[in-house]
């Protein structure tokens, strides 16, 4: 049984396109959220190949309010694998040395887990982070949160049948038995990316066509992690290139600067 498209579908005619437009995006929130009542900016990232699309655009894009304004930037990771950050596998490690380079948020705005703790503590030291940078929320709301989805349907360290897809009661909770290696990591939950403001997930390849088409279009008893995704107040969108978005049939809206 078809369900509506979850969320609003960009589709670019490459991943340079999708990067640039992405890039934008955060600027243009970052810039409404800090001429706000909070006057901040609050940014959750996820790894993969959204490091080096975005240490590619985000600096350009973000240079015009100038340095001042990274100042109130808040920079989170929505999940991270439990090694060093020197580690070729460290979601922060990857971003410290590609964007945070280019991209000057001060160390002290920028939330990260402490990979020598066990996971259980790790998972707790972040959480405790997180409600101090976030006082005055019951549950961390980010103002965008960025999110990748895999070839099984998974997003962050939520995996396809796994009990953490239930947790309703931490905002950050360990996992020890990764499919995906490295096995132990630290991720925010469904109640965390479901409070967040705007929502983006990014998917680029032909080898997320088939897993998009099930999240886009199927409804499933058991629904993929990425589909169970669904901001409570916020706004979801989809950015993905021509040949992720390939075996789509419900309505998108076709981006190109050709």
């Amino acid at each position: 049984m078809a369900a509506p498209a979850p969320g609003f579908i960009s589709v670019f005619s490459s991943p340079q396109e999708l990067g640039a437009s992405l890039a934008q995006l955060v600027a243009q929130r970052a810039a409404c959220c800090l001429a706000g009542a909070r006057a901040r900016f609050a940014l959750g990232l996820s790894g993969g190949s959204l490091v080096s699309m975005l240490a590619r655009e985000l600096p350009a894009a973000a240079a015009p309010a100038g340095p001042d304004s990274l100042k109130r930037w808040t920079l989170g990771f929505c999940d991270e694998r439990l090694v060093p950050f020197e580690h070729a596998e460290s979601t922060y490690g990857l971003y410290r040395t590609h964007l945070l380079s280019k991209l000057p948020i001060p160390d002290s705005q920028v939330i990260t887990i402490n990979p020598q703790l066990p996971v259980e503590e790790a998972a707790e030291d972040y959480a405790k982070k997180l409600r101090q940078a976030f006082q005055g929320d019951s549950i961390p709301v980010f103002d965008l949160l960025i999110l990748g989805v895999g070839p099984d349907g998974h997003t962050c360290s939520l995996f396809p049948d796994h009990p953490l897809l239930q947790e309703r009661e931490k905002i950050v909770a360990p996992i020890s038995d990764s499919p995906k290696p490295p096995p132990q990591r630290v991720t925010l939950t469904l109640p965390v990316l479901n409070a967040a403001r705007t929502v983006i997930f990014v998917a680029t390849g032909e080898g997320k066509a088939a897993v998009l088409k099930r999240i886009l279009e199927d409804k499933e008893e058991n629904p993929l992690p990425a589909a169970l995704v669904q901001p409570h107040t916020g706004k979801l969108c989809w950015f993905l290139d021509e040949a992720a978005a390939r075996l789509l049939t419900v309505p998108f809206e076709k981006h190109s600067t050709l």
